[in-house]
């Protein structure tokens, strides 16, 4: 009997060991509000053990066990030679844990502009250091942190003399999803959105990546800190059912001490949850790297159309009168815009006196910025920008930036920097997205990777982008409000300017001052600001509608969009302070109004227990202002 016992007790240990979990190696976070909670352990036998990680939501489970791999092709290293490494291999397979280290942080910063006055930066964090068996010249920290807004986990690899050299072939960090899941899929950063279960994607998906789980909870994948690293899309996996997994777009090469990517899951009860929440990835980078930040002005800005002297002066103008920061000079005024022959220092079209738009523009108080191709930013960069300051130019854009690799990520974030110490803000065009860095460059105020339109999209595409590509941060829509192929009312196109951020809000993309009729509505966007000291979302399902309201000082401005089909909403403004009383200026479609654009303008007073109705036409929208009545 106790040879029988004892047998039974060997074969325990042999099960746990061989099959299951290594208890040793468990450990628990808890977010600090204690309703986020992530697991982190290694399973296998004693000679191969691989790392996983969970997430639960109170008690609701978010991620399933899920693999943690990195692999590395360190051929670089001569140390890692004379090792006989190999390369392409797991690297977290076979890792001894030496020490988890638990941490915390609560601290506040103001951002120069953004959604909220301040944020708030708050987690639980666990460092968990380890060492490979067979090659212990190369440590690596497992870093998980847990938000209340989510959780975020990265691979650290500490300073080493020895094995300095990193090169980093693939991230496959996966992500099991409960059964029955649903993500917002986009092929490219200027695609549009397909709602798709997991499985028979078609390709990649964009990051940020908003998923409706089947519990009911919605959950995002994002990346953060992507500074020096390639781009990681996701992927599903071939092997994995209900199984996403990182998909990076070349290889990476480093040098210790460096940290990849953070890899961001957050987590909410509502869909409009997330929006209010995407402070998180810029929690995730590090904080302002410029000391004079005075220079630094948000505003609204307008595309001059017809590059002459005569029509930038009516742009301006323009701006001043419907109260536009900014005016901007696209494509082609230096030359042609994919040629390296081009200098973007040097006017090359007839009848366009630079120097004097500038300081008719500064005469005006309306800044100038100036389109610039990959091309001439990469060929003068080094000394591009100072010319522009010298110039007076406040902004450039990059236009067709190369994104994905390694090399032009280190590229675009080093134009950036030298954007900076010009004192040169910076919007970048095409399909980059951004990842936190605006925090650490706030130079860096706004970015296209979006479906905007120069595309002219729908309003059901409308409704999803809030709860997809907008949690990555700020991005320049260029919204429009004459040009005939719009496909919404005029009314959505306003309600825009509130529910879209971006500190540098284009407007009137497509259209010219001559098209103008000083339509009563356009007060909206004349009073609009373009950045908040709160956001809320109101209400909001993605690819059916949404209501953000947004506050600077004591005004709040309203915007509710519904998809190509048409509804009835309530839009409470319980949001205003108790005790105080507000004019509120409320533009909906109306067909019977007498102007072209269809808008209608009502006026009434109006308290937090107010409930507005919005009664929206198929693809359309509605703008509130609410003006605070001085006591």
């Amino acid at each position: 009997m106790k040879l029988y016992c004892s047998f039974i007790a060997i074969l325990s240990v042999f099960t746990c060991f061989g099959q299951g979990l290594i208890a040793s190696s468990e450990v628990t976070l808890l977010s600090p509000d204690k309703n986020l909670s992530v697991k982190f352990y290694q399973k296998g036998t004693p000679a191969s053990r691989i790392m996983y990680y969970q997430v639960s939501y109170k008690n609701k489970q978010v991620i399933n066990e899920s693999e943690l791999d990195l692999q590395l092709d360190n051929n670089l290293s001569e140390r890692a030679m004379a090792l006989k490494v190999d390369k392409h291999t797991k690297w977290f397979e076979n890792l001894t844990i030496s020490k988890v280290v638990r941490s915390s942080k609560d601290t506040t910063w103001i951002p120069v502009h953004g959604e909220e006055a301040s944020i708030r930066d708050n987690y639980n964090a666990l460092t968990v250091n380890a060492v490979k068996d067979d090659n212990p010249i190369y440590p690596v920290n497992i870093e998980i942190r847990a938000y209340n807004e989510g959780v975020a986990l990265r691979y650290f690899f500490p300073e080493n003399e020895k094995g300095t050299y990193y090169r980093i072939m693939a991230e496959n960090t996966e992500f099991s999803l409960p059964e029955g899941s649903k993500v917002w899929h986009a092929s490219w950063a200027q695609a549009p959105y397909k709602l798709l279960p997991l499985n028979n994607w078609p390709d990649e998906s964009e990051r940020p990546l908003t998923v409706e789980l089947s519990n009911g909870l919605y959950a995002c994948l994002a990346e953060a800190q992507m500074v020096d690293y390639a781009r990681t899309k996701f992927k599903l996996s071939s092997v994995k059912p209900n199984t996403i997994v990182t998909s990076m777009y070349t290889p990476a090469d480093l040098i210790s001490p460096f940290g990849t990517p953070w890899r961001v899951i957050m987590v909410a009860e509502k869909a409009g949850d997330l929006i209010e929440n995407n402070h998180l990835i810029l929690n995730l980078n590090e904080g302002s790297k410029i000391k004079d930040e005075s220079w630094l002005k948000a505003g609204k800005i307008i595309r001059v159309m017809t590059q002459t002297t005569a029509d930038a002066k009516a742009n301006i103008d323009f701006a001043v009168k419907h109260n536009l920061q900014y005016v901007l000079f696209d494509w082609k005024w230096y030359g042609p815009a994919f040629s390296f022959s081009s200098d973007a220092t040097n006017v090359a079209i007839p009848d366009f006196d630079l120097q004097g738009i500038i300081q008719y523009g500064k005469e005006k108080n309306v800044g100038v910025w100036l389109y610039v191709n990959q091309q001439a930013l990469f060929a003068q960069s080094d000394s591009l920008f100072k010319v522009y300051q010298k110039w007076g130019v406040k902004g450039v854009k990059f236009g067709f930036a190369q994104v994905g690799s390694h090399r032009w990520t280190t590229w675009i974030e080093k134009a950036i920097q030298q954007a900076a110490d010009a004192k040169i803000m910076v919007n970048i065009h095409d399909d980059w997205r951004p990842t936190g860095e605006q925090r650490t460059w706030p130079n860096l105020v706004t970015s296209e990777g979006i479906r905007g339109n120069e595309e002219m999209p729908d309003a059901t595409h409308n409704t999803v982008l809030p709860f997809t590509r907008y949690i990555a941060g700020a991005a320049d829509y260029t919204i429009c409000y004459y040009d005939e192929r719009i496909k919404t009312t005029h009314a959505h196109q306003l309600a825009m300017a509130a529910v879209y951020y971006s500190p540098l809000q284009t407007l009137y993309w497509y259209d010219k001052p001559a098209l103008s009729k000083d339509e009563p509505e356009l007060e909206f966007w004349d009073k609009i600001p373009t950045t908040w000291d709160e956001t809320q979302v109101i209400q909001g399902t993605p690819g059916q509608y949404i209501t953000t309201a947004r506050r600077k000082g004591r005004d709040w401005f309203v915007g509710t969009l519904t998809n190509n089909d048409a509804r009835t909403l309530k839009v409470s403004l319980s949001f205003l302070p108790k005790g105080e009383r507000y004019i509120a200026t409320i533009y909906s479609d109306d067909p019977t109004a007498q102007s072209a654009t269809k808008v209608g303008i009502i006026k009434k007073k109006v308290d937090y227990k107010t409930v507005v109705d919005a009664k929206l036409l198929p693809s359309g929208g509605q703008a509130i202002w609410l003006n605070a009545i001085k006591k």
